[in-house]
């Protein structure tokens, strides 16, 4: 599995009955109570957002990002809470004297079209503010000073968007883009809060539990065109949450923005199937065992114009029943799969040869590509005897990135991994289980940029593909695990690296 990230290209926080803009902070504060520590009838935020799906679109369109042998994709939008760092901030206050929010429902809904379900979507600015309160106060004096307010608080502004206006010249249909007592009526009902489509909803038992909202069907049916005209999501209490009067404080639970200046910039993270687990070294009889095409023109991975077939060949150029017509699936630009079971042979060890037809770049036929494996006898797969099996020691080598480069933001690398022997210079292996993460380092705590991944296995080595256009400029490291005899050795930092601006 690997994964893409998708980030915001806009967003905001608008409050309840009022025309204060926050586009610029940093944090996302969703409160409701109290307003200004007041006795009043109910306050509260809603977070809304919109996300930059293009490059994600691009790549699966030139099937870099493929679903032809993926089981599933999936897609999760997460967000990190601002307090989920000190175990302290807990049921405590913050400095404006809003209590953290705990035991709680937050939605994930879309924002409606100008008529609901159909029509034009609604366009919306992120606007230039910061604050959520106005800083400016007039003038006054006292026995000891003379206080003027500064001519202008360039923090705070009611440009749109806000709780009424969408843009400057346009209102959104319904303030605060719905109603959450389901009290509108007649063509209008189509923005009460039972009429929104719910994407998702999440709990937090604590409040300083990170957003982790599930947005796989969501994105795949924009990915496909079956929704169109989306021009974003919110995220906001339950109406049971907001509709809460005469509370005497307000309680709050604050989310990093895409403005924040921290690591933790909000995203959607694109999980998808491209790992390659090539067995033509180790190709075993009766076993499930997968082969692989690679496609190149002039040294860049080329897709076909369709997927080929296989045909399974013995040493006599006879076709073996039953392994002809073969079905590929596309695992990424250039890769394509097959997957043989219940290959078997009179005599093994035997040369099988693997003929792949069908083949066409650009209206263009190419001849067919005839590979060749031996095919193994099972008994090889397996070690048994009167001795334990003692776990493995590995030692790794890489190319394709030098320890502690500095990466041009952007720039895609292909990291080969020598899997050997630890102590030893030429003992190299094929078949290992060997995974990889990535992450960055804050203080004592790491921050987890790519969880365990299992690197790519070919004929020629382990690799692993180091995309950094989805990453944000730091110093990242990666580790490497192996699994051998009930034991999972981590080699911690194997690699280093830093991802640095253009200019």
């Amino acid at each position: 599995m690997s994964i893409y990230k998708s980030y915001f290209n806009r967003n905001n926080t608008i409050v309840y009955n009022s025309d204060v803009n926050t586009g610029r902070n940093p944090v996302a504060e969703l409160f409701f109570g109290s307003v200004d520590n007041l006795i009043s009838p109910k306050g509260y935020s809603r977070f809304i957002f919109d996300i930059d799906l293009d490059e994600l679109r691009n790549r699966i369109s030139n099937n870099t990002i493929s679903t032809g042998c993926s089981k599933n994709i999936t897609h999760t939008l997460r967000m990190t809470n601002s307090s989920s760092f000190d175990q302290e901030l807990l049921n405590k206050q913050w400095s404006n004297g809003r209590r953290r929010a705990t035991s709680f429902d937050l939605i994930l809904f879309r924002i409606p079209k100008v008529s609901g379900t159909t029509g034009q979507g609604q366009i919306w600015d992120e606007g230039v503010g910061y604050d959520y309160y106005d800083a400016n106060t007039t003038n006054s004096f006292d026995s000891m000073f003379y206080r003027q307010s500064p001519p202008n608080d360039k923090s705070y502004s009611t440009r749109p968007s806000n709780w009424f206006n969408s843009q400057t010249i346009s209102g959104w249909t319904t303030p605060g883009i719905y109603d959450n007592t389901n009290s509108l009526t007649g063509s209008s009902a189509v923005f009460n809060y039972s009429a929104l489509t719910i994407v998702d909803v999440q709990h937090f038992e604590f409040g300083n539990e990170d957003i982790e909202f599930d947005m796989t069907d969501e994105i795949n049916n924009i990915l496909t065109g079956a929704t169109t005209g989306t021009t974003g999501w919110g995220i906001a209490f339950r109406p049971e949450i907001e509709n809460i009067t005469g509370l005497t404080e307000n309680s709050s639970v604050g989310f990093f923005t895409r403005h924040t200046q921290t690591f933790y910039e909000p995203y959607l993270e694109t999980n998808y199937d491209d790992l390659i687990q090539d067995d033509r070294n180790i190709f075993y009889e009766t076993k499930q065992n997968k082969l692989y095409l690679y496609s190149y023109a002039q040294g860049q991975p080329q897709s076909l114009d369709a997927n080929p077939t296989v045909d399974l060949v013995d040493i006599n150029g006879d076709q073996i029943n039953g392994f002809t017509g073969l079905s590929t699936c596309q695992v990424t630009k250039g890769v394509y799969e097959v997957t043989i079971s219940g290959l078997t042979a009179t005599t093994v060890p035997c040369m099988v040869y693997d003929t792949w037809k069908g083949l066409s770049i650009n209206g263009t036929s190419i001849s067919d590509v005839e590979n060749e494996f031996v095919l193994r006898p099972l008994s090889d797969f397996y070690q048994i005897g009167s001795t334990n099996q003692e776990p493995s020691l590995y030692g790794f080598d890489f190319y394709g990135l030098k320890q502690d480069e500095k990466i041009l933001g952007g720039d895609i690398r292909k990291v080969g991994v020598i899997v050997k022997k630890a102590y030893t210079t030429r003992e190299v292996l094929n078949k290992v289980d060997a995974y990889y993460r990535i992450y960055v380092r804050e203080g004592t705590t790491e921050v987890q940029v790519q969880d365990w991944t299992e690197i790519n296995r070919t004929p020629d080595g382990h690799y692993f593909i180091l995309d950094t256009s989805d990453k944000i400029p730091n110093e990242y490291f990666v580790d490497l695990k192996v699994n051998t005899d009930r034991e999972v050795n981590t080699y911690k930092r194997q690699i280093k690296f830093q991802i640095v601006d253009r200019k």
